[in-house]
């Protein structure tokens, strides 16, 4: 496109009410944006959002509870994993009696302790009958999703 008849285009956008120009010809694509009064263009960008990094052993923190577990039960050993994310809870209540105890026998479908999630207390029960032989988290103890709570005998 000819100098002189970009320089023309660029006065009759400037002297004009339009805001935008695009003129496509067989030499090439124009487009004339006019900005604000004054030339300036101003541009918004909010503010960067602060990043959060969680120091590494409270990732880890899970880990430990995992290693109490035994790496590959015994034949004879059947672990009771947290189906979910939340608090562990030995009982119903802060004063109740916690639902079973190492050495306790249990039926597949009892309650043996409550996983809260979202404020909604799950009540989780033996997929096995058997024997409780350890407890492996604490009461009030943050919990992951597969984290082996119970070793059923």
């Amino acid at each position: 496109m000819d100098l002189r008849k970009l320089k023309t285009l660029i006065d009759l956008v400037s002297d004009s009410n339009v805001s935008e120009l695009e003129i496509t010809e067989a030499e090439g694509k124009v487009r004339i944006v006019k900005g604000p009064v004054g030339g300036q263009v101003a541009h918004y960008a909010p503010p960067p959002m602060p990043v959060v990094t969680m120091p590494a052993p409270v990732a880890a923190a899970p880990a430990p509870a995992a290693a109490e577990a035994p790496a590959a039960p015994a034949s004879n050993e059947h672990i009771v994993k947290s189906p979910m994310v939340g608090t562990f809870y030995r009982a119903a209540s802060p004063g109740a009696k916690p639902f079973v105890e190492v050495g306790d026998s249990i039926k597949a479908g009892e309650t043996v302790c409550i996983v809260e999630a979202m404020k909604i207390l799950n009540e989780i029960e033996a997929d096995k009958s058997g024997t409780i032989l350890k407890i492996l988290c604490e009461n009030g103890q943050a919990v992951e999703y597969g984290q082996p709570l119970f070793v059923i005998e």
